[in-house]
């Protein structure tokens, strides 16, 4: 996640009503007028390729659409999303960001050994140096930069990708999509260093939603959702996101699309958001999409299992913290010739759990809303208050 502040494309997230795809779409044609493409017609193509032959693009699996809309098109769509019909909501699209250069995500005491030899500082909180399930047949989507796909620890990984940007391949020019992937899914057994990843058997979906610069729109995102649900993904894993204003509604469309993937068996994990400065005793809000109830939302913790300093919070009612894991410090896998590196961030909180959680699905045949309490229920307790750390320390089976 980054510190920029929240923007919008100038494009709008148009939401359907359940099971009105087809009625919703010409609606939302008759209303606008606008000529659409649909995903049901030209599957697995990036949306910026949609995009630019249309006016619009539906997802029609997760019955979303995105606009390009002019005002009077606009205030026509926005009364239709406050009357009873198929349209349900309307929106701006948001930018989201992965980490930048002057985030608080930036490379953090890199020469600090680990807690031993053999398994990071992040795998021994959260249990994964000892755990037996591996997550083996369990497909974990990754939504951020990418994945270098000549990384070595990677070379002999079942591993499905796709590219939601226009014009990118899924190789990782940024790094930030590696280093979550390794967390999340990387070896737990290394020779070139401690072992650092969690789910380390599970099939690898990564998405590319975000560009070489760290950056990317909601329908890439959703457009990656659509593809892990597509795919049987037990776990969607999404270090990225923007920040909002305190007292701010959640996006309407995220919320409904993740209840949706529940619906199919998907639970969606995601950042809290680096906003805060809690050591100047600001504490900011949960970032959007993590603030969505119905997507887990992860805060971060350092060695010491207290609340990162820039770790988003529990600051009203909407957004909450569900739990946390650690996030200083964290050593994993990075493209080229460098291999490996440590970052710090919520970014980097958010594989450890999405690591369990596989854990838990291939253990358990847990899924969704069952994989959520297993999380829940199973975390360790901390002495830190439920709005910083919600249920506690993710911890593995």
């Amino acid at each position: 996640m980054t510190t920029n502040e929240e923007s919008s494309t100038g494009r709008y997230l148009v939401l359907l009503e359940d099971d009105s795809t087809i009625i919703g779409t010409r609606e939302l044609t008759r209303l606008t007028g606008l000529r659409l493409a649909n995903t049901a017609d030209a599957a697995g193509a990036a949306p910026g390729e949609l995009f630019s032959a249309a006016s619009g693009i539906v997802l029609h699996q997760l019955g979303i659409a995105l606009i390009s809309a002019d005002p009077d098109q606009a205030s026509a769509l926005e009364r239709a999303a406050q009357e009873t019909g198929p349209i349900a909501a309307f929106e701006p699209e948001r930018r989201v960001f992965a980490i930048d250069e002057d985030s608080p995500e930036a490379d953090i005491d890199a020469d600090a050994p680990e807690a031993d030899g053999e398994f990071t500082w992040g795998l021994h909180a959260v249990r994964a140096d000892r755990t037996k399930p591996t997550g083996k047949g369990i497909r974990v989507a990754v939504l951020d930069t990418g994945l270098d796909l000549k990384h070595p620890d990677f070379a002999d990984r079942d591993i499905v990708t796709g590219s939601f940007v226009e014009g990118q391949d899924v190789q990782d020019g940024h790094g930030h999509g590696t280093h979550v992937i390794g967390t999340s899914c990387g070896p737990r057994i290394s020779e070139a260093g401690p072992g650092y990843g969690i789910a380390s058997q599970a099939s690898i979906y990564a998405g590319k939603v975000l560009g070489d610069d760290g950056s990317g729109g909601d329908i890439g995102i959703l457009s990656g959702i659509e593809w892990a649900i597509s795919n049987g993904c037990a776990v969607v894993s999404m270090s990225l996101g923007a920040p909002v204003q305190a007292g701010q509604a959640f996006s309407t469309a995220y919320e409904r699309v993740a209840r949706r993937a529940m619906a199919r068996g998907t639970l969606i994990i995601a950042a809290a958001g680096n906003e805060s400065e809690r050591s100047s005793g600001l504490i900011a809000p949960v970032g959007h999409p993590a603030n969505c109830p119905s997507i887990m939302a992860v805060g971060a913790v350092d060695q010491q299992t207290q609340i990162a300093d820039f770790s988003s919070g529990t600051v009203d009612e909407i957004g909450q913290v569900d739990l946390v894991g650690p996030g200083v410090g964290v050593y994993s896998s990075w493209p080229g010739a460098e291999r490996y590196r440590k970052l710090s961030g919520t970014s980097m909180a958010t594989p450890h759990v999405s690591g369990v959680a596989a854990l838990y699905a291939q253990q358990h045949r847990e899924r969704a809303w069952g994989l959520w309490a297993r999380l829940s229920q199973t975390a360790r307790r901390l002495l830190l208050t439920s709005t910083d750390v919600g249920a506690g320390l993710v911890q593995a089976p």
